[in-house]
């Protein structure tokens, strides 16, 4: 596919998310499913840099979330027009990166992850998840690990006001321990920050249904209405119509909006 295909594509899609009520349009150039190549900053940048172009031009007013641990590309994607940054390591992979968001005064996403990228447990049609990982307490350890990241970005000088939380579904923790995660993620809320779900297609939610990742809907669902009920602020969905709704009806249900 031609970079002008990916661009194309890019747009279209982010077309049909804001149709269906999307606030935010994350952009990523390295995939964070278990088993993934690690890609170079340069090859990022590559990826993400004329997509946020395009989209900015395209969509002016739309609200862009680079998906990045990476200083050099985090920098180049608020030039180019992005407006928060989402990190699946919490500023702990680069030393740098909370110096550049605080550069920008953007929001951050701080996501708790103890991925390991040698202990990837492989099911046939279900795909891939990390296993391995091994908690004392999860939640207090989950607590911990995140007020950790909380205190690199203080420390940075990014405003409180700009810290959001995400547990880090499917990162590093077993379907029992994100079953748990979402079950009791008002715990993670009460620290006092908003929260970000994402338990989007994974494979807990497989695991849990025997499905493969195209017939998840149904568990998404669940996930997600459980999520919001538990405090969830923000979701990260693929199935933007379906999960919209779900989203409205169980704000409708449980916070009166």
């Amino acid at each position: 596919m031609s970079s002008g295909d990916i661009l194309e594509q890019a747009v279209r899609q982010a077309e049909h998310f804001l149709r269906h009520h999307v606030d935010l349009l994350d952009v990523g150039g390295e995939s964070t499913r278990p088993g993934a190549q690690i890609v170079n900053a340069d090859e990022e940048l590559a990826r993400v840099i004329p997509v946020i172009q395009a989209l900015r031009k395209n969509f002016p007013d739309a609200i862009i979330s680079i998906d990045t641990y990476k200083a050099k590309v985090a920098d180049a994607a608020f030039k180019a027009g992005a407006h928060i940054l989402n990190d699946v390591w919490a500023l702990r992979a680069d030393p740098e990166l909370a110096s550049v968001a605080k550069k920008f005064n953007v929001p951050v996403i701080l996501m708790h992850n103890r991925s390991n990228p040698t202990s990837v447990e492989v099911r046939e049609n279900l795909g891939n998840a990390y296993s391995g990982s091994e908690y004392e307490d999860l939640i207090e350890d989950v607590k911990r690990e995140l007020l950790t990241s909380v205190d690199i970005a203080k420390k940075a000088g990014i405003e409180e006001s700009h810290i959001v939380l995400d547990p880090g579904i499917g990162f590093g923790k077993k379907r029992e321990h994100n079953l748990e995660l979402i079950n009791r993620l008002g715990e993670i809320r009460a620290l006092g920050y908003p929260v970000l779900l994402g338990p989007s297609r994974k494979s807990f939610i497989g695991f849990t249904l025997d499905l493969p990742a195209d017939e998840r809907v149904e568990g998404t669902a669940a996930a997600i209405a459980v999520g919001i009920t538990r405090g969830a602020d923000i979701i990260r969905v693929h199935d933007v119509k379906e999960m919209s709704r779900v989203a409205k009806m169980t704000d409708a249900l449980v916070r009166k909006s």
